[in-house]
């Protein structure tokens, strides 16, 4: 495989390849040297068409620990707000010997765009999609449910996972669904009706509106808590919920359904949080949450990923 622009390009052992290694990754980084060699003289580019802390700085510590170059492309103060389109700025990238491009877009289908127009010979890596997709972002959730569920080996099959909030503008929403059906493990969906996107049946998942009732009849063994996009709302389409109230009451983790969770149920965010809207602080904080460490789990999982691409090990892709 060549890119990673979708958690459909993974297979079942191509994502427990990614684990593993990420799973030797982050051995190293517990070093006191945690630099490797492997990708040294290889040049790996940050290309962020949108803003993002947690991503593009996960992917730009993942390629410096491996040794590469980064060269960090923001489209503001860029040619491309003075109108230079994506070829153009993709075709000024492969002038310079990009090994590697990460992208992340407004426009969903840019990635896939970008590797397969011929305007760059290096390795492709969705760094998340207008409203599409975000694999990495997949594989270190899935990365964080492993190692606390499963001892850090394996799939996931049988695990329990139910994803909550905004999924209709979420990208992680529809690759965690994708790569934890790959991996074996069971989703729920839960949101409001406006909040889901047209379609949602045909995704490899079950689908409910009410939280309380999932919990129960769940018992799952993550809860994920997805952010509210208010600014991917646009007011003339009329309101998604009543208010930020209600939405809370509903569908937020809040310290009373914390409390009703199981006793191993680990509370995941793919952040940035919206504390007292989809999560509470008593949950955010808590013992059981692991929003912090997938932060961390990030970096080992990119630095799989990047390395798999460029030294073409990753079996088993459809890309």
């Amino acid at each position: 495989m060549r890119h990673l622009l979708s958690a459909a390009d993974l297979d079942a052992a191509a994502a427990v390849r990614v684990l593993d290694v990420a799973e030797e990754m982050a051995a190293t980084q517990r070093r006191e040297i945690k630099k490797l060699p492997t990708l040294r003289g290889r040049t790996v580019v940050n290309l962020f068409f949108e803003d993002s802390t947690r991503t593009r700085t996960s992917f730009e510590a993942a390629a410096k620990r491996l040794s590469a170059d980064v060269i960090n492309f923001s489209a503001k103060g860029s040619s491309v707000s003075k109108g230079e389109s994506l070829k153009d700025t993709a075709l000024t990238l492969e002038a310079m010997g990009a090994d590697a491009v990460v992208v992340r877009h407004g426009a969903s289908g840019a990635p896939h765009r970008l590797a397969h127009a011929g305007w760059t010979r290096g390795a492709v890596v969705n760094a998340g999609d207008g409203t599409h997709e975000h694999p990495t972002q997949a594989l270190l959730d899935a990365y964080t449910m492993r190692k606390h569920l499963r001892g850090g080996t394996g799939d996931l099959a049988g695990v329990r996972v139910v994803v909550v909030g905004d999924v209709l503008h979420s990208r992680v929403a529809r690759s965690n669904v994708l790569l934890l059906h790959t991996l074996g493990a069971h989703v729920t969906l839960v949101a409001p009706p406006t909040l889901l996107p047209v379609g949602v049946q045909a995704w490899p998942c079950a689908v409910s509106h009410h939280l309380d009732a999932a919990l129960a009849d769940v018992a799952p063994d993550a809860v994920m808590m997805l952010r509210v996009q208010a600014e991917r709302m646009d007011a003339a389409q009329g309101g998604f919920f009543p208010s930020a109230r209600e939405y809370s009451r509903r569908y937020g983790l809040g310290r009373e359904r914390l409390a009703a969770l199981g006793e191993r149920t680990i509370v995941m965010h793919p952040g940035p949080m919206n504390r007292g809207l989809e999560i509470s602080a008593d949950a955010a904080d808590s013992a059981r949450s692991t929003i912090v460490e997938q932060v961390g789990n990030g970096v080992a999982v990119r630095m799989a990923v990047l390395y798999l691409l460029l030294a073409g090990e990753l079996p088993g892709g459809h890309a």
